[in-house]
């Protein structure tokens, strides 16, 4: 760990870039060209990840509450990315919740850097992802938090601006908490196991949750940069509050770079690495990516379902068979994550990487 005691150059603010009104981006944010977002993007109007109703999932409709398992199936099998809507979190708290993020990212640059992070645990303001010297960097910002385990959680490292942030931030953890333990039943039912299976793969109630809040600025050059490089999620479940007037969100199916239409108060739900490994890769996590934007700013608040960090994650024995052998090996989550932030996001290669050799 003592490499990562501190950022391999000095870390320069890509809000404060973009407020100083250069026309041009710094060397350092552009991307390669078959990197950039033109490339195999569609925006086309017909096409969007699917959006899943959640409102009839614990009634007593039970065609209904098949219905929505097997729409959430097929997602996960053809997606590994979806909407819910109706999933019983406050849309009121979901917009008190992004606009307090927008609020301290527009508070003095003395303020954020209070928080400022260091690529030891990361929680903090911060500027990049991975250690790289020299590395090409993407163009955001971001605050990172803990909410789980409860050892972990430090309210003292959450900004106090706005005045009520802590205690929304905290109903926020509580809610989303709840709705990732609803989905992982779900999730482990559609692979034939037990509803609990998934949840007990991850530890119980000892697991992992953290929060990425994400802040896009303008970019003077969109064409060149992209907000977030194109990764999978190394964690659980991801659970995305986006921008609620600037897409900028994209998923890759087939060859292609598919742009998310958010639909209102929704939350946008990915698989990651670890369901990847425990489903054998009968689900996969799904490589993402984020534009940005000439004329609009974006906030984005990414929360990750994790597993408990020191248990040992690998193929669960009822998906493994002779004509399907155990894909991965088995990993504990902090092995997995130090491996994550050496190199930054990069692709799929992360979770193909640790592939068994056949």
């Amino acid at each position: 760990m003592n490499k990562l005691l501190d950022w391999p150059e000095p870390i320069v603010r890509v809000q404060s870039l973009s407020d100083s009104g250069t026309p041009l981006i710094p060397e350092r944010y552009v991307k390669p060209p078959l990197e950039r977002p033109s490339i195999n993007s569609t925006a086309s109007m017909d096409v969007n990840i699917p959006v899943i109703d959640l409102v009839g999932l614990y009634g007593d409709d039970h065609a209904l509450r098949a219905a929505i398992l097997d729409q959430i199936s097929i997602a996960c099998r053809e997606w590994g990315f979806f909407q819910v809507i109706n999933h019983g979190v406050s849309p009121q708290l979901m917009d008190r919740a992004r606009e307090a993020w927008r609020q301290f990212f527009h508070s003095p640059m003395e303020v954020k850097q209070a928080y400022a992070n260091t690529p030891k645990t990361y929680e903090g303001y911060g500027s990049r992802l991975g250690v790289e010297k020299g590395a090409i960097l993407d163009w955001s910002d971001y605050y990172f938090l803990h909410y789980l385990p409860s050892t972990l959680k430090d309210c003292n490292k959450w900004p106090t601006i706005p005045a009520d942030c802590r205690e929304v931030l905290d109903e926020y953890g509580k809610q989303l908490v709840k709705l990732c333990g609803r989905l992982m039943k779900v999730l482990s039912i559609n692979l034939g196991l037990g509803e609990e299976r998934l949840q007990n793969a991850f530890g119980g109630e000892n697991i992992g949750a953290c929060l990425r809040v994400n802040f896009y600025p303008k970019c003077p050059q969109p064409d060149l940069a992209l907000g977030l490089s194109s990764h999978s999620d190394p964690g659980g479940i991801t659970l995305l509050l986006p921008d609620n007037h600037v897409p900028g969100l994209q998923v890759r199916k087939d060859e292609n770079w598919i742009t998310v239409k958010p639909a209102p108060h929704a939350f946008i739900v990915n698989i990651g690495d670890q369901i990847q490994v425990l489903s054998n890769a009968t689900y996969k996590s799904v490589e993402h990516r984020v534009m940005v934007n000439s004329s609009k700013e974006r906030v984005s608040l990414a929360f990750f379902y994790n597993p408990k960090s020191d248990i040992p994650v690998e193929p669960l024995k009822e998906l493994v068979a002779p004509d399907r052998p155990p894909l991965y090996p088995a990993m504990t989550f902090d092995e997995y994550r130090l491996f994550i932030r050496m190199r930054g996001p990069s692709g799929k290669s992360q979770v193909e990487s640790l592939k068994s050799p056949r």
